[in-house]
């Protein structure tokens, strides 16, 4: 915790940190934004691994989720207009959205129906190979539908994974964790939903419940792992690996807008707006996107008014050394997988040249669009994904001077602006019930 002469000092130095702590929606523009610079920070070359690595596993994936045999066991959400929801995300905010507006469903991720998909079963793919190439059980051009096999469950089931979460990152790995055998651990903050706490018992997972914040949650995946060699604890604060795979989304995104003729180029700008946590997940896919559109793409992460703690880490320079408490806010959010009171400075410190920047928003608003997203489009997002909603509105009420500046003005009719939906499918009809009754 921080003292009360150094956030004085803070707020003298940001006065929009003190917006901020007064529960005023805001929208900060990151000054360290590097127009013309490739991002040297993290290794392109990981993600490109990783997408081989994805591309070994469907064999496997098609076999163990027959969800993914239409896709061949490749785990990718499509790209959807809403042009209903549209009007009304303009009404609702009083603002005119020039240039294209698309979905993109994450929230249909096969598996575990999140974002988290992307980075938590990759990661778990990871070490189950490396494994399995240390033993000596498979070599890198065999068939990986081997995997799906009881002689590699009885020897993985010898390993344990980790893990701290609110809940969609523990769904992802202790899904995958499972199905391949080993012994999975999920630590859950107090924002978990029972739900997802329920549906990880049901599949053989360790569920330790923690009264504390995520942060807490993570502590503790992280003490279990150092006692125990042959545990693997998966690191949402700093990990490499589900970086990685997150970022494996944007050469999947590049195709799938090229096969949609949708450019992205000096006169056809590209808006994206990915709700923001800890930040691995948004952090790796706006790492990617930058590696492949680099000016041409601006991308902005939404956060809860009562935890945008990637936007204080950012904004103060201080990342990690800052929580939300610090200056007064409670972390409390329905939005549970954006319950996180301290950003990873890893992520943080990565995406100091690529963001252009973060906004807040209000809870009312997060309730109000689940309810008109589904009554409009058919599509039930969890209340996290409607943080990346609200970012067109923040955009065009607030943003004007990020437009002008970036000599953006002439080329918005053409601009094609990205929602990533994060989570959903895996909602049960009863929860869904009650958060659309939530939003009366």
């Amino acid at each position: 915790m921080r003292e009360n002469k150094q956030i004085n000092q803070l707020y003298q130095q940001h006065p929009l940190l003190k917006k901020i702590a007064s529960l005023k929606k805001v929208l900060w523009l990151n000054p360290f934004e590097a127009r013309d610079k490739k991002v040297e920070s993290f290794s392109f070359h990981k993600v490109l691994d990783a997408e081989q690595r994805l591309k070994r596993f469907s064999s496997y994936l098609k076999i163990a989720f027959p969800e993914t045999e239409y896709c061949n066991g490749i785990i990718e959400s499509d790209i959807k207009n809403i042009s209903n929801f549209r009007h009304w995300l303009q009404k609702s905010g009083d603002v005119s959205i020039q240039g294209k507006l698309l979905l993109k469903c994450d929230h249909a991720l096969p598996i575990s129906g999140s974002i988290k998909a992307r980075g938590g079963i990759y990661e778990v793919l990871k070490f189950a190979e490396q494994l399995a190439l240390e033993n000596q059980m498979i070599r890198l051009e065999d068939d990986y539908s081997i995997f799906h096999s009881e002689s590699f469950r009885t020897f993985f089931n010898q390993y344990k994974i980790a893990v701290g979460s609110t809940g969609n990152l523990g769904l992802s790995i202790g899904i995958i964790g499972a199905k391949l055998g080993f012994q999975v651990t999920v630590h859950m903050s107090a924002d978990a939903k029972e739900w997802k706490k329920q549906l990880l018992r049901q599949k053989g997972v360790e569920v330790i419940e923690y009264m504390s914040d995520y942060s807490k949650a993570v502590e503790q995946g992280r003490k279990q792992a150092e006692l125990d060699l042959k545990c693997h604890f998966i690191d949402d604060e700093n990990s490499q690996d589900l970086f990685a795979g997150y970022a494996v989304a944007a050469l999947r995104l590049e195709k799938q807008l090229a096969d949609a003729n949708i450019k992205v180029d000096a006169n056809h700008p590209l808006f994206v707006y990915i709700p923001c946590g800890v930040g691995g997940g948004p952090g790796g896919v706006a790492y990617g996107l930058k590696q492949l559109y680099g000016e041409h793409v601006h991308i902005f992460f939404g956060e809860p008014l009562q935890s945008p703690c990637m936007l204080i880490g950012m904004m103060t320079g201080l990342h990690d050394e800052i929580s939300v408490a610090d200056i007064g806010l409670t972390n409390k959010t329905e939005a549970d997988g954006l319950a996180v009171g301290r950003a990873s400075k890893f992520v943080g410190k990565v995406m100091e040249p690529i963001i252009s920047g973060c906004y807040t928003v209000d809870e009312s608003f997060l309730f109000q669009s689940l309810r008109r997203l589904n009554e409009m489009e058919q599509i039930f997002a969890e209340p996290s994904a409607h943080a990346g909603i609200y970012g067109p509105i923040a955009l065009f009420k607030n943003g004007q001077q990020y437009i002008e500046r970036n000599q953006l003005s002439d080329k918005m009719e053409q601009a094609t602006h990205l929602i990533w939906s994060t989570g959903g499918n895996m909602v049960p009809i009863d929860q869904r019930q009650q958060y659309l009754q939530n939003s009366n």
